[in-house]
């Protein structure tokens, strides 16, 4: 089984990340396990981990006032989870919810904030990983803003 330490360096998030950087990775980082229908966190909740999804998979939702949620996108073993730690107010902009039993690792976001502060280069190094993931998320949004889109003019 692998240790914490080796499932970080190992997640396809920090391929290629340079040993001294991954090393600043790991203070603060646990192994976490969640069941069917587990919430992570509540929009508007503070935020404070970005997470590695090693197994599962987990509903990025938004709250709607009166309709409760809006499935925005799944993610599944490989992705990451949660970069709001990263931007202030330093809050959740969504909730997720696990479909299936999920395991991940939890960084501790606050203390990646805090080393990338400190750290320049690693600071980049994530910033870089993070901003590919946020244009990951925001062309599927795309996509399925334009399908929406079409599907309601052949309806119409």
């Amino acid at each position: 089984m692998n240790t914490v330490n080796e499932a970080i360096a190992n997640h396809a998030f920090f391929h290629g990340m340079k040993a001294e950087h991954l090393s600043l990775l790991t203070d603060g980082a646990n192994a976490v396990q969640f069941k069917v229908g587990d919430l992570l966190f509540h929009e508007g909740d503070p935020a404070n981990q970005l997470y590695l999804l090693e197994s599962g998979i987990i509903a990025l939702e938004a709250r709607e006032p009166g309709n409760g949620a809006t499935l925005l996108q799944t993610l599944g073993a490989g992705d990451v989870l949660g970069w709001s730690w990263l931007f202030p107010p330093f809050t959740w902009h969504s909730q997720a919810r696990t479909i299936e039993p999920t395991k991940a690792i939890a960084l501790n976001g606050a203390h990646l904030l805090v080393t990338a502060e400190r750290n320049h280069d690693f600071g980049y190094e994530l910033m870089k990983r993070v901003a590919q993931v946020v244009i990951h998320r925001l062309q599927a949004t795309r996509k399925e803003l334009l399908a929406l889109q079409i599907e309601s003019a052949l309806e119409g």
